[in-house]
């Protein structure tokens, strides 16, 4: 069977997910977590009618003229009266507008006297300056919606709005095993043969920004008990990902054991670079994916398919990678067979993003890899894509 498109790969990832179940969370821990139902304000905000300038609350109607200040409000602190006829009331920004007001003059707009009056030269209108009770939102309407990743702005309207706790989707559980007797382990000395193993530290560190509580199992050398106890302890987890052992060689024990453990392979190969030999399948509800060894294949691998299922596993309406348009800067072959993520450096041009494609593209170059910010499509075909020819690109960086 050819290898699946990507299209058609992540098609089949999403088919298998299903949302996580719902728990309610304090509004200081909900950040970066996902809502699983509408949050609604508890309270009107704001709360009551309020100034949005350091001045005067008047009535309209009395203007232009010459007031006496009868009181002063600061925020927090309504007045003790309402405000009659003829009268002003200095008031501070956020301070609430007493009954009779009906806007305010800010200070620079008035000329106080030396007899604790203010003269306003000209008429004011009703409603200047005030923010209505409930002006941004009034209780019981939605405050944020369901399906979306709780961020600062987020937090700062849900606080505002007098949302102590909020329905959001458990966080997923996800167990990284990193594969190869020749992996070393960071801070020991390299015996011949080996490399040290990095591949765990990239995934982890990738899958926690989308929400992800991380399980980083030890690496296991090419031993077929050593991965049946891995992958077993892995198969816990809502999700299990792999790096390395999935292609065709003698050592490569992972989708046999997977198999022999009840794991039901979906699909295997995607016609991509770098990546094609990713797997992925199920065991009951956890979803198991297996990355090449390869650092780039991995993290490549982790962009396009493991990070959109746990995003939809949290819920999110669109979970998968969001493609940007920009330009190349120089021409890229394009490759008859695969689909190609080409690293680049993205800078701003006349004519929007400008992609800059890095040299050293081989699988293995995880430290190039680290220079870039972006993964260019390179759609399969012929011929090449010339300088200045419009692509997708993905960006690569914190998760938004």
């Amino acid at each position: 069977m050819p290898p699946l498109t990507l299209d058609e790969a992540q098609a089949r990832v999403l088919a298998r997910v299903r949302p996580l179940q719902t728990e309610t969370v304090s509004v200081v821990e909900a950040a970066g977590r996902v809502t699983a139902a509408v949050v609604r304000a508890a309270v009107d905000l704001p709360p009551f009618a309020s100034s949005a300038m350091d001045g005067f609350a008047v009535r309209a109607g009395d203007l232009p003229g010459t007031l006496p200040i009868v009181a002063r409000i600061p925020a927090g602190r309504p007045a003790a009266r309402p405000l009659a006829a003829r009268e002003a009331m200095a008031i501070s920004t956020g301070g609430v507008v007493p009954d009779g007001a009906d806007a305010v003059v800010p200070v620079e707009d008035a000329v106080v006297q030396t007899d604790n009056s203010i003269e306003v030269a000209h008429a004011v209108a009703r409603g200047a300056h005030v923010r209505p009770r409930g002006g941004d939102v009034a209780a019981g309407e939605v405050v944020v919606e369901a399906g979306v990743r709780v961020g600062a702005p987020q937090l700062g309207a849900l606080a505002a709005a007098g949302v102590a706790a909020l329905p959001c989707v458990r966080r997923p559980r996800v167990a990284v095993l990193t594969t190869g007797s020749e992996l070393a382990r960071v801070g020991e000395p390299l015996a011949p043969g080996q490399v040290y193993e990095s591949n765990g530290l990239m995934l982890a560190v990738a899958l926690a920004a989308v929400g992800a509580e991380v399980e980083a199992l030890p690496a296991v050398a090419d031993d077929e008990s050593a991965h049946r106890e891995a992958l077993a302890r892995g198969l816990a987890a809502d999700v299990l990902v792999t790096s390395g052992g999935v292609s065709v060689g003698a050592h490569d024990l992972v989708r046999r054991i997977e198999a022999e453990l009840g794991v039901e392979e979906v699909f295997w190969q995607v016609a991509v670079k770098p990546g094609k030999p990713v797997s992925f399948g199920v065991h009951g509800a956890t979803l198991v994916f297996g990355l090449p060894g390869n650092p780039v294949s991995s993290l490549v691998g982790c962009e396009l398919l493991v990070k959109p299922a746990l995003r939809a596993l949290q819920g999110l309406r669109e979970p998968l990678p969001r493609f940007e348009a920009g330009r190349l800067a120089s021409p890229l072959r394009r490759g008859e067979g695969r689909d190609e993520l080409v690293r680049a450096r993205s800078h701003p041009g006349p004519e929007g993003t400008v992609l800059e494609p890095l040299s050293g593209q081989e699988s293995h170059m995880i430290v190039r890899a680290a220079a870039a910010d972006a993964l260019v499509l390179v759609p399969r075909g012929m011929g090449e894509l010339a300088a200045g020819a419009l692509v997708s690109w993905l960006r690569l960086g914190p998760e938004l």
